[in-house]
């Protein structure tokens, strides 16, 4: 049985911590690419996806900002939050933009947020909402597991997805199940693993445009050149 992505993350919410640190390395690694671009003078910042804000709060910290928004729909995850964070309680898809006065110079949705979100029509609307909510010299960074990393699924894999891409494209083709062995049993829910046209096109649908790409290894953390040798870090912004 697979779980919608809240009611898993509920079940999650206790292994999260240790899910954390066997991708630690990879973690780190982006959090350290997203530091090192943060606007001069960034004084709030967005999280989508949250977690157990353990990231956010790091994030924030090296950079001084002194405002951060957790948002993170399972109730199980948020409990996991330290003490005295502000948390949105709600699907990022879901969210009002017009009943927000606030925006943000810094918006994060990280470790495939994004690919817990089942459809692309509900993913265009996620990141237009970060969009709406950047402000206007803001930036939104993403990161995405890439489809063809051949580090991660070696090559036939790889190879059928990029042909199966060209000879029958689809939004579902990155469709996935998400699975987590842990000491309660099997966690399963959807997932989507993404191409780099893909997210272009979702980015411009949204209202984005890429400032720039990140290659990052998801094993060792590692920033590589070629884009098939890891997972992707882009760093967005307004359309102009």
């Amino acid at each position: 049985m697979t779980d919608d992505p809240v009611v898993a993350y509920d079940r999650l919410a206790p292994y999260y911590s240790h899910f954390s640190k066997k991708r630690s390395a990879y973690l780190r690694s982006v959090e350290k690419q997203i530091a090192a671009r943060i606007p001069k003078g960034a004084k709030s910042l967005l999280d989508i996806g949250s977690g157990d804000g353990s990231r956010a709060a790091r994030i924030a910290g090296a950079a001084g900002m002194p405002r951060v928004v957790l948002l993170e729909p399972s109730a199980k995850m948020s409990s996991e939050m330290p003490a005295g964070c502000e948390v949105w309680r709600m699907r990022a898809e879901d969210m009002d933009v017009s009943a927000i006065a606030e925006r943000f110079d810094v918006i994060t949705c990280l470790w495939n947020v994004v690919g817990h979100i089942p459809g692309s029509d509900a993913r265009v609307r996620a990141l237009r909402v970060a969009a709406q909510l950047l402000s206007s010299a803001g930036l939104l960074f993403v990161d995405v597991i890439h489809r063809y990393n051949v580090r991660s699924y070696g090559v036939t894999m790889t190879v059928a997805r990029w042909l199966r891409d060209r000879i029958s494209p689809s939004d579902n083709n990155g469709d996935v199940k998400a699975r987590w062995s842990t000491a309660g049993g099997e966690i399963s829910t959807y997932g989507h693993v993404f191409s780099e046209r893909e997210m272009r096109r979702l980015a411009g649908a949204a209202g984005l445009e890429c400032a720039e790409r990140i290659v990052i290894d998801y094993g060792t953390g590692e920033v590589r050149r070629a884009s098939w040798t890891g997972n992707l870090l882009y760093v967005l912004q307004r359309a102009s």
